[in-house]
């Protein structure tokens, strides 16, 4: 059996059709159907059937998409493992980062892999959906995010619980000062900028100000974290960032601290291709972020050694749901 081809079969069935995968592999779809109509020729067996305008795994294509899974899967271990021994070359450690995530939390986490000689650093900032796709590929090792894994989603990823830090507001000074007196009924009809619609702080702020019954003023909402901070900063309104990086905010933007939104808290996320983190890179990152978080004030860590906690930290590491 020809791997390629069966690689090629399992990137259709992963993301959905010919279309996507083949822009996904940067290949023709014409290449992509002749690779896969050989793999079937190979093993004497359809895997994919055309059901109306869409493509769905056969008896034997769900069977062969789930060995094709388990295969891959230990070929990236095999990758991680092999990458990580020395070899007296330098290691590309590729990095996607939500736009969410601020950058300054993400220079913390990811500055000490600069000081080992063996790893040049390659970071880049894109929609979650689009570094999903990328990790698939294995083009990232490693993507820090906002929120995990959606559901449903076709990229076989883990998701691991870096912490969680509490939402502050924060506004230049003469608006701060005002806004201080009285808060958080000082809100009401005050100017805001706030972040894109697809952000879960977005909805974490509409659903705090809803439950304080606060209508503020949204002049803009922007993707771009940095570029937010910097139109509150020049007076546009106040916004909302992870207390965790308040010093950072404060000193680089000249604003000042409001106050807390008790409630909603930002939880930050390493996904990776592995269940069970053994990239030594990974693995420093997941460490840094539990020391650095943890020593924070502000974040907590919900990481206590009782039985219900220590459940709630299995559940992290594995991505299973809560139950009630």
């Amino acid at each position: 059996m020809n791997l390629k081809h069966l690689r090629y079969f399992w990137a259709v069935a992963r993301f959905g059709g010919v279309s996507r995968a083949a822009e996904k592999l940067e290949l023709s779809p014409q290449t992509l159907s002749g690779q896969i109509a050989d793999l079937q020729l190979d093993i004497g067996v359809a895997l994919l059937k055309q059901v109306g305008r869409r493509l769905e795994l056969t008896d034997a294509g769900r069977v062969a998409y789930s060995y094709a899974d388990e295969i891959f899967g230990l070929v990236d271990e095999l990758g991680a493992q092999v990458r990580s021994m020395p070899s007296g070359r330098t290691r590309m450690f590729r990095v996607g980062i939500t736009d969410a995530v601020p950058r300054s939390l993400a220079c913390r986490l990811l500055a000490p892999l600069m000081e080992n000689e063996s790893i040049r650093l390659s970071a880049s900032h894109e929609r979650l959906d689009v570094l999903l796709a990328e990790l698939a590929l294995h083009r990232l090792e490693l993507v820090i995010a906002d929120r995990p894994v959606p559901g449903g989603s076709a990229v076989k990823a883990f998701n691991h619980v870096l912490g969680d830090t509490t939402i502050a507001l924060f506004a230049p000074r003469a608006l701060a000062k005002r806004l201080r007196r009285g808060f958080p009924a000082s809100l009401d009809g005050a100017p805001m900028v706030v972040p894109g619609r697809d952000s879960v702080m977005y909805e974490q702020l509409r659903s705090w100000l809803e439950l304080h019954r606060l209508k503020v003023r949204i002049v803009g909402e922007f993707d771009d974290g940095g570029l937010m901070k910097t139109f509150g900063a020049s007076g546009a309104g106040a916004f909302p960032a992870p207390i965790a990086v308040r010093s950072e905010i404060e000193r680089q933007y000249g604003v000042e601290f409001v106050g807390d939104i008790d409630g909603p808290t930002e939880r930050y996320y390493a996904i990776s291709t592995e269940r069970r983190a053994t990239d030594p890179q990974v693995v420093k990152i997941l460490a840094l972020a539990g020391d650095m978080l943890s020593d924070s004030p502000w974040v907590q860590k919900n990481e206590p050694s009782t039985p219900s906690g220590v459940a709630r930290q299995q559940r992290r590491m594995t991505g299973a749901p809560r139950t009630r």
